[in-house]
């Protein structure tokens, strides 16, 4: 009774009430290390500690999240039994601890006949509830960040080690060039003409078969002109969009007795261009990305801007790129969809969110496919993002914008992903945002106000949610 006493939660009780809370109330001791319950595990009583340290802990991707340290006094576990569902996270004692179990039903009989118990209850499930949820929120951003990070730094490599590859290519087929150019006692015309086939032809894409037969056509004209090592000259001639009759009209040019030569020297610039077209389209794909995370981010802009929808949307795609990889992203924009007064940053967020949960809808299926689809309606703008994924069952679908739910795995989500994107859509923009889902169909719809005058006066009330 002592103990009790000392919690706020049963201070206001008297005597009567403390007696009959611990006729039901048991002992339980922990070392430290020890479980006293997981995330996921149904509750069936809330515990005060009487001694020592627990750790209130949620999974996240691939770890453990500290959301709270509870101490001597604080009661832990209620929020399960009031709310009926299972415990929304794990705790474990930090170090040795005893404590008190009351089972849910004298908890509920506690509740319905103590209304300053009802009241503590109320004021302590109200800063729980807000504790774990600014935890949660900011752990869901830093997941998002990373998310990204992983993405960006995925997409910087390919185009940054094809530079790198590139650049040490280069040094060697310069080389290659000169000792090419030197072999032969070219005319300053023949040394041109040859660089004006290789400048003027273009690679073109081909299949597997017409790139094997273009290979035999141009072997075959070198080897019958007695050009040494045919074989090693044709992939390359074919790489550059040489053709035959380019190679006959070259002949023609500087003479037949320099042909052998002439294709050593076409060979060797046609690989200095490739080499330098490759290190352009690196630079180019790096500058593709950079301006696409400035872009994402809003960097260096207003929080309220006019927003091009469709290029946050692809810039989130962009980013995106490692996870859906392999998934068939389809886009169905309308013409001249117009900007809108928006946080365009926080947009982004939304479009990351659908994206990230629609790659994993269809991971794993046959045939992977995302559509994404925007236009004008009225004074709405409309956004659907639409996967083949095996879609969300329809006794959950009302639940899926609230706060800590998802049907996702324990450690693979926090349940946060979806309630932040109806608060950015329907709260900051006076938006509305819906779902209809069925086997092999989900689909989100987004609707938003194309002109709001006054979305800055949401500013101070976003800073306070």
């Amino acid at each position: 009774m002592d103990r009790l006493r000392s919690v706020p939660l049963f201070a206001g009780l008297g005597a009567e009430d403390l007696a009959r809370i611990c006729e039901n109330v048991t002992e339980v001791h922990l070392g430290a290390g020890d479980l006293l319950f997981a995330e996921g595990q149904t509750g069936g009583h809330a515990y005060v500690i009487a001694s020592g340290e627990l750790e209130v802990l949620k999974k996240s991707e691939r770890r453990e999240t500290l959301l709270a340290l509870r101490v001597s006094g604080d009661v832990i576990g209620e929020m399960a039994l009031l709310r009926e569902e299972p415990r929304m996270a794990s705790v474990r004692a930090r170090s040795d601890s005893e404590l008190l179990a009351i089972p849910k039903a004298a908890l509920d009989e506690l509740l319905d006949t103590s209304p300053s118990a009802g009241r503590a209850m109320f004021t302590t499930l109200l800063d729980r509830w807000q504790e774990t949820n600014d935890q949660l929120r900011h752990n869901e951003r830093m997941a998002q960040l990373g998310t990204l990070t992983a993405g960006v730094a995925h997409e910087l490599n390919n185009p940054a080690a094809a530079v790198k590859r590139s650049a040490g290519l280069l040094a060697d087929a310069i080389q290659e060039f000169r000792v090419a150019i030197a072999a032969e006692d070219f005319a300053a015309d023949d040394v041109k003409a040859i660089g004006e086939v290789a400048a003027a032809s273009r690679a073109v894409e081909l299949s597997a078969m017409e790139r094997t037969d273009r290979e035999d056509e141009i072997e075959i004209w070198l080897d019958e002109r007695g050009i040494a090592e045919p074989w090693k000259c044709a992939p390359v001639v074919v790489d550059a969009g040489v053709g035959s009759e380019a190679l006959a009209a070259m002949e023609n040019e500087i003479g037949s007795d320099k042909m052998a030569a002439a294709v050593d020297l076409l060979v060797a610039t046609s690989t200095v261009h490739r080499l330098v077209s490759d290190i352009g389209e690196g630079a180019s794909r790096l500058s593709d990305i950079v301006g696409a995370l400035k872009g994402y981010s809003y960097l260096d802009q207003a929080p309220v801007q006019e927003v091009d929808v469709i290029k946050g949307i692809e810039d989130t795609v962009l980013l995106l790129g490692h996870k859906l990889r392999g998934v068939d992203v389809r886009r169905d924009f309308a013409e001249g969809v117009p900007t809108i007064t928006a946080f365009g940053s926080e947009l982004n967020q939304v479009w990351t969110n659908l994206l990230d949960n629609a790659a994993d809808a269809v991971e794993g299926s046959d045939a992977p496919m995302i559509s994404l689809r925007a236009w004008g309606e009225e004074d709405e703008l409309v956004i659907e993002v639409e996967d083949n994924g095996d879609g969300i069952p329809e006794d959950i679908q009302d639940q899926i914008f609230d706060s800590f739910f998802t049907t996702k795995a324990p450690g693979k989500g926090t349940g946060l992903g979806l309630q932040i994107t109806h608060r950015i859509v329907v709260l900051d923009h006076r938006g509305a945002i819906s779902v209809d889902s069925e086997p092999g169909r989900t689909t989100f719809h987004v609707r938003l106000p194309i002109d709001q005058p006054d979305v800055t006066d949401n500013t101070d009330q976003r800073g306070q949610q």
